[in-house]
């Protein structure tokens, strides 16, 4: 990418809804120009998508947690299975597949503190192939809205 294409995509992420137009004099170019390098973007894979950045607690999910996540055995076949089925749960935000002690980390929400552990009874305890999982409550997160490209390596 560009110093061209880092500013679009820097306008996209403050504001996704804002008009080609208007992203077109930001950066100093054609409407025409600037068409053309956002679908480049979104054909090269820059750009996967436009999102809605809505508060969870508007949609009842007032507590966030992280579970830490431990499979056995750990083939792909069972590893492959666990992800999918967390993906799928309507509590569950994100599922990152991890190096190191843990195998996951399982970014949950819920109603409350009792619908939390209640969805953890019902979904972490059952699975026979979680040999431990360790829980902690999100009080305040934050993200930041605007990425800019890192400097390549030194060599």
């Amino acid at each position: 990418m560009d110093e061209l294409d880092s500013a679009i995509v820097r306008l996209l992420q403050e504001d996704a809804r804002q008009s080609n137009r208007d992203i077109a004099r930001k950066v100093g170019i054609a409407p025409s120009t600037c068409l053309e390098r956002i679908r480049l973007l979104r054909q090269r894979g820059v750009i996967r998508g436009y999102h809605a950045d809505i508060d969870l607690t508007a949609l009842n999910r007032g507590v966030q947690a992280l579970v830490a996540t431990q499979l056995r055995p750990l083939t792909r076949d069972v590893v492959d299975a666990f992800e999918r089925s967390m993906a799928q749960l309507p509590e569950v935000i994100a599922v990152f597949s991890m190096a190191g002690s843990d195998d996951f980390l399982v970014h949950v929400t819920a109603q409350d503190i009792d619908q939390l552990h209640a969805f953890l009874l019902e979904r972490f305890t059952s699975r026979r192939e979680i040999f431990a999982f360790r829980t902690s409550i999100i009080y305040q997160h934050r993200s930041k809205q605007v990425l800019e490209p890192l400097p390549a390596p030194r060599h």
